[in-house]
Formats: structure tokens, C-alpha cells, sequence
């Protein structure tokens, strides 16, 4: 048939070809990596682009890295150099238990070159970036603590840059408002604040209550019942109604935080706001922490009130204390000092709490796991670093008196 007479056909052959395993090339792709179990014991599935350009993706799926892997599938890897290979063997645990893996690591599927690469690799990553066996015994926990240490210490040292990141922001912030999400920022005030108030009110209630109990146990023995006021006001407006809240707020909105943002880590989210253009501390930081330093101290004033309600009721049926009386034994108890001093450490605490949650949420690797064992450190972080603080500020004013 003469050029340009017709219609092309679809040619079969070319169908054929295109599906043929010795031509067919799956579209690039990011690097992704899963764990499921396998005939071998654990096994890695791994897919897209694991070559040098991708290497920062890489790294940050081995953030999240699991126990090593029996077997690498490699079926759907679309491109592969020497560095990504390394990486690969690394993810699979190869250079850190070379013991545990060397010749008995399975590669299924993929292309001929990219296993006979792995097969190459294998030595050099068990040599190159390995470690020797670790010692067992006292030299294995010595070692453990060696390794745990250093880690706590990077950590530490990545938390304060963080930190130092989010100054930056925040006084960009203040000298530039229209650089702040007032939509995102009122959504938080309300999840943060609104939504908190009743496990706040009830556990500030039941607080004041067992104060106001025991304080009486003890102080009956000297007929001093009626100091049991002076108790329930002092403790909780200083320490116990800030504290608790704090602690509240950390494991209910630092680990949301945490697992939110590290969910959008997860999905690429946030590398999508960096290709926009966009800065993910002034996107998703900064309503977070600028919405928990408005809410904390509103519920710290809630927790106060309903703690020493709580005292008053447990005064009434324990002491036979009348509410007037109640009152009035507070007002001699408690100066505007007694209640600021608990206030203001509220700003502070929150903003601990929201740079937190954060941090470990963009930090998340790239498992679902990771989301998990992040969540769970930012609760733990959150609610040491507040009760170090308080610890801190109450050598601080006690020197200074106060």
C-alpha cells in the first residue's frame, strides 16, 4: 500500500516485542522498598530507579530499615548502577550482618544484569561498609550502649538544628504574617485546643480530688485539715496542672503531629512542597507549634480550675469544708505569683511539644514501620524534655525566690 493511503494498522509484532522480557522497560520510577515474609525469611521487594541520582531517596528508605532480609526481589527494579546496588545490599542488611546473610541471600526476578550486579556487590558490601560480628556478653551490651549513645547524641545534635530551623521561620513569620496559613493554623487551634478540653478538664478534676484526699490523710494527724486548701492550690496551680497538661497534650496532639507529617513523608508529600517551591517549616511546622502555644495555655488555665474544683468537692465530702470556706482558705493560700509561675512555662512547653512531633515525623523513613517507631519516640521525647523543663524551671525559681 502506497505511503499515506490509509490508516496505520496495529501490528501484532510490535505488541509482542514491546512485552518481550528481553526488551521491556518499565517506566522510571523513585525507588521504593517493602518487607513482607518469604520462603527465605524475611524479604525485600524493591522497586523503580536504584542507581546514583536517587541516592538521597535511598537513604531515607534505609532510615526505616527492617531486620536483614532472606531474599531481594528485584522484579520490578527498572534501572540499577554499582552505588545503588550497595545501597540495595545494605537495605537487605548485608553490610551490617554479613554473617547472617552471605550466601544464603536469594535475588528473584529482575533483569540478568542487575542480578549478576548483586552477585558482584556482594562481597564488597559485606567487606566495604560492614562491621565485624558483634561480641556477646558484657562487650555486646558495652557495645549496644556505645551504639546507643552516639545515636541519642546525632539525634540530639539533628533536634537542635531543627530547632534553630524553626527560629528562623518563626521570626520570618512574625516580621512577614502573610506567610502564614491562617486557615491551617485555626484547624489546629481547634483539634489541639477544642477537642482536648474534656480528657483535660476530667483528669485536672480527679487530680485536684487525690491532692485534696491525701493531703487530708496526712495533715488530719496534726489538725491542720483546713491546710489541705493551701495543697490542692499551691500543687496545682504551679506544677500539677501544667504538668499534666503538657504530658496530655504531648502523647495526644505530638504523636498526631508525628504521624501526619511522617505519613506525607511516606507518600512523597513533603518532597512535592519542596519541588513547589514551597518550605515544609512554614507549610506544616509552623500552624502546628504557632496553634499548640496558644492552645496549652488556655487548657493549663482550664486543668487549674477544674483541679481545684476537684479539691473543693473532695474538700466537702472528706473534710467537711464548705465552698465559702474553701475559697476563702485559697485566697490566703495563693498570690497572682502562685498562678504565673505555672502560666509560663505553658508557651514553652507547647512550642518543645510541636518542634518535636515534627522533627520526628520528617525525619520518618520510608516504611510504614517507621511511621509507627517515630510516633512512638516523639511521645517518649516529648514528655521527657517537658518534664526536664519543669524540673529546670523549678531550680530556676527557686533560686530566684520565687
Amino acid at each position: 500500500m502506497p505511503t499515506g493511503a490509509g490508516p496505520r494498522r496495529s501490528d501484532a509484532s510490535d505488541i509482542t516485542q514491546t512485552n518481550s522480557p528481553e526488551t521491556r522497560w518499565p517506566e522510571t520510577r523513585w525507588p521504593e522498598a517493602s518487607w513482607t515474609d518469604g520462603p527465605h525469611g524475611r524479604r525485600l521487594v524493591v522497586r523503580g530507579d536504584w542507581t546514583t541520582a536517587r541516592l538521597d531517596r535511598i537513604e531515607r528508605i534505609r532510615r526505616g530499615k527492617e531486620p536483614p532480609a532472606g531474599e531481594i526481589d528485584i522484579g520490578d527494579v527498572t534501572a540499577m548502577d554499582a552505588n545503588g546496588g550497595l545501597m540495595l545490599l545494605a537495605l537487605a542488611g548485608v553490610s551490617e550482618a554479613p554473617e547472617e546473610t552471605d550466601g544464603r541471600l536469594a535475588v528473584a526476578g529482575g533483569d540478568d544484569r542487575h542480578r549478576d550486579l548483586l552477585k558482584t556487590l556482594m562481597p564488597a558490601a559485606s567487606v566495604d561498609c560492614g562491621t565485624r560480628r558483634r561480641a556477646g556478653g558484657f562487650l555486646g551490651m558495652v557495645e549496644t550502649l556505645g551504639r546507643a549513645t552516639i545515636g541519642a547524641f546525632k539525634e540530639a545534635r539533628d533536634l537542635v538544628a531543627f530547632i534553630g530551623l524553626v527560629t528562623i521561620a518563626l521570626m520570618r513569620t512574625v516580621f512577614q504574617p502573610r506567610r502564614m496559613r491562617w486557615t491551617a493554623l485555626v484547624s489546629h487551634i481547634e483539634r489541639t485546643g477544642l477537642d482536648a478540653m474534656p480528657i483535660v478538664g476530667l483528669l485536672g478534676f480527679l487530680i485536684g480530688v487525690v491532692l485534696a484526699y491525701q493531703g487530708a490523710d496526712q495533715l488530719r494527724q496534726f489538725g491542720a485539715e483546713i491546710f489541705t486548701v493551701n495543697l490542692v492550690g499551691v500543687g496545682v496551680l504551679r506544677e500539677m496542672g501544667i504538668l499534666l497538661t503538657a504530658i496530655i497534650v504531648a502523647g495526644r496532639s505530638g504523636s498526631a503531629f508525628t504521624a501526619e507529617i511522617g505519613s506525607m513523608t511516606l507518600n512523597e508529600e513533603v518532597d512535592a512542597i519542596r519541588t513547589l517551591g514551597l518550605d515544609p517549616v512554614d507549610m506544616l511546622v509552623m500552624p502546628r507549634m504557632l496553634a499548640l502555644m496558644i492552645t496549652l495555655p488556655l487548657l493549663t488555665f482550664f486543668a487549674d480550675m477544674m483541679g481545684i474544683f476537684g479539691g473543693a468537692v473532695m474538700a466537702l465530702l472528706a473534710l467537711d469544708i464548705s465552698f465559702s470556706q474553701y475559697f476563702r482558705q485559697l485566697g490566703t493560700a495563693i498570690t497572682l505569683t502562685t498562678f504565673l509561675v505555672g502560666m509560663v512555662k505553658a508557651p514553652i512547653f507547647a512550642a518543645m511539644i510541636a518542634v518535636i512531633g515534627c522533627f520526628q515525623g520528617l525525619r520518618v523513613g520510608r516504611s510504614a514501620a517507621a511511621v509507627g517507631r517515630a510516633t512512638t519516640a516523639s511521645v517518649v521525647e516529648g514528655v521527657f524534655v517537658v518534664i526536664l523543663l519543669d524540673a529546670l524551671f523549678s531550680v530556676l525559681f527557686s533560686i530566684l525566690g520565687v
